[in-house]
């Protein structure tokens, strides 16, 4: 691992470190082994106008995209990124996602128009999708024409939990310590420290 990079020479030697080491979280602890963190060798990263922490956990089939409109993408230190999720940046966005926060497999952030941030020690679970973009509907032009427009960025505080298969949209958000239920479609604002559920999502009752 102290050898380990992005590089085909880096590839390599991520690889053989990983070669007697069990798939998926089992690897978490080689990102702790030195401050450049762990890059799984079939993981996509564009390196251009972006800043990793350190320790840093990269896992498998995770693509992070920038476009060459894209803003930038900052990943803060411990912070791990499960396998299959795909970051895309482009058209301004950016994306911050702080200290501590685990992201698990198969999200999917497209960073387009408007930004995300996501606050320190924030749980992500499996197949959330995060939209700060709408895109355009009117009458006689083809869809695939129709421009993008946003109502703000995305923001989830500190200590958020946001549950499997939730969709975030542009314009929101949510504070810190809020848990979102699964499979909600996140339209409003959520208060610190709420728990919110359903289509769309509203407070259920508060934490405490």
């Amino acid at each position: 691992m102290r050898l380990a990079g992005q590089g085909c020479f880096g590839r390599i030697a991520t690889h053989l470190a990983a070669l007697f080491v069990a798939p998926y979280k089992t690897r978490y602890f080689l990102a702790k082994l030195f401050p450049h963190g762990y890059i799984a060798p079939d993981a996509y990263v564009c390196r251009k106008r972006l800043e990793l922490g350190r320790h840093v956990y990269i896992g498998g089939r995770v693509i992070i995209y920038q476009r060459h409109d894209g803003g930038q993408v900052r990943i803060e230190d411990d912070v791990v990124i499960n396998d299959g999720t795909i970051i895309e940046v482009g058209d301004g966005g950016n994306l911050v996602i702080g200290k501590g926060t685990t992201i698990q497999p198969r999200c999917q952030f497209s960073v387009y128009k408007g930004s995300i941030r996501i606050g320190k020690e924030v749980q992500i679970a499996p197949n959330c999708a995060f939209y700060p973009y709408d895109h355009g509907i009117a009458p006689g032009k083809r869809i695939k024409d129709q421009p993008l427009s946003t109502k703000g960025g995305i923001t989830i505080g500190d200590d958020a939990w946001i549950g499997y298969g939730v969709v975030m949209l542009d314009g929101v958000t949510v504070g810190k310590g809020a848990v979102i239920g699964a499979g909600a479609v996140v339209t409003n604002d959520v208060p610190q420290a709420a728990v919110v559920a359903g289509v769309p999502a509203r407070v259920l009752k508060m934490r405490g």
